[in-house]
């Protein structure tokens, strides 16, 4: 079936309608001018070289040319190669961004190794398809489901305390969020993997997570950071932070949290040691769930006809050339 791939240039062809009736105006310019010399005689000297309709012409022919270049840029395209069948599970990676990931007691921060295991789950399971979410004070997706693993990881270097507007540690938000993203009508073969210090202490986390539970949705939990806390360093001073009444922040793993929502989905806990660890067990936990089939899109091939347009706008353009502006001499027999 054929489409255009960058439908966003096809806007340009509205600009086509202002330039006719521009067009327009300037000839109706030009008649006014010619009235108001009010010699005919005179009019008709002045303007024994130009050619009306040829100067129409020039310009119907620029106009359909620019279309032209406007489709091509477009892309008209078919695709010629078909679906990839691939079998795996559907994974939302919720990523803790708030501020309090920025602590040291794991170096050189919590956010940093979160983003290692994130690197390294994204490696061992090519087959699955993965969505992306941070969270902070909201949740905000960063890439629904899909098999683009290069892209997941492109977000996921980019993500930082700075992408999101608002602090705090909204995991119900995230949750709920990342349900949405799921197939609801199938109840296996979906899981989340929520990764933060667990500093939540609304009641939104354990309803999200048994609302999951309910859409076959498994959410595997993992907790960074220490029971004993630590300070979080605030990059714009490079001193720790502090509360409104002056007091130096200490961020704690919250742990029963994060044990109690993996419990609530018969998913599983980890407390980060080392990478390959969680990595290993994680990935370990997710073979237990078993594979779907899909089709997958993100490798099809298209033939484009982008070259056709832009061929077709240059021999427009060479007609409009040859086309005189002014009107040709009749030679004396």
């Amino acid at each position: 079936m054929l489409h255009f791939q960058r439908t966003y240039y096809l806007y340009g062809l509205a600009f086509l309608p202002v330039l006719a009736y521009l067009f327009y105006l300037v000839l109706a310019w030009k008649k006014r001018v010619s009235a108001r010399i009010g010699d005919p005689d005179l009019v008709k000297q002045m303007t024994r070289n130009y050619h009306p309709r040829n100067f129409a012409i020039k310009f119907s022919l620029a106009l359909v040319a620019l279309a032209l270049m406007v489709l091509g840029l477009a892309n008209l395209q078919r695709k010629v190669g078909g679906k990839i069948n691939r079998k795996g599970l559907d994974v939302m990676i919720l990523l803790d961004v708030s501020n309090s990931m920025l602590a040291g007691d794991l170096q050189p921060t919590r956010l940093a190794r979160a983003k290692q295991v994130v690197s390294r789950l994204l490696d061992d399971i090519p087959d699955d398809r993965v969505g992306l979410i941070i969270f902070a004070g909201h949740a905000y997706m960063n890439m629904p489901l899909s098999s683009d693993h290069a892209a997941a990881k492109m977000y996921l270097d980019a993500a930082s305390p700075a992408s999101v507007p608002t602090q705090g540690t909204s995991i119900g938000e995230a949750l709920q969020l990342a349900q949405q993203m799921f197939n609801n009508k199938e109840k296996k073969y979906k899981s989340v993997v929520l990764i933060t210090d667990g500093e939540d202490h609304d009641e939104e986390a354990p309803k999200a997570a048994a609302q999951l539970h309910g859409e076959g949705v498994v959410v595997h939990t993992i907790g960074l950071g220490s029971p004993t806390g630590a300070f979080i360093p605030d990059p714009s001073t490079g001193e720790n932070k502090k509360d409104a009444e002056g007091n130096i922040i200490i961020s704690k793993l919250n742990q029963s949290l994060l044990q109690d929502i993996a419990q609530k989905t018969d998913g599983t806990y980890q407390l980060y040691d080392n990478t390959d660890a969680v990595v290993s067990n994680l990935e370990k936990s997710l073979s237990e769930m078993g594979t779907q089939s899909y089709e997958d899109d993100n490798y099809a091939q298209y033939e484009s006809y982008f070259f056709y347009f832009l061929w077709a706008a240059l021999a427009v353009l060479v007609v409009e050339w040859c086309v005189p502006e002014k009107r040709q001499k009749k030679t004396a027999s």
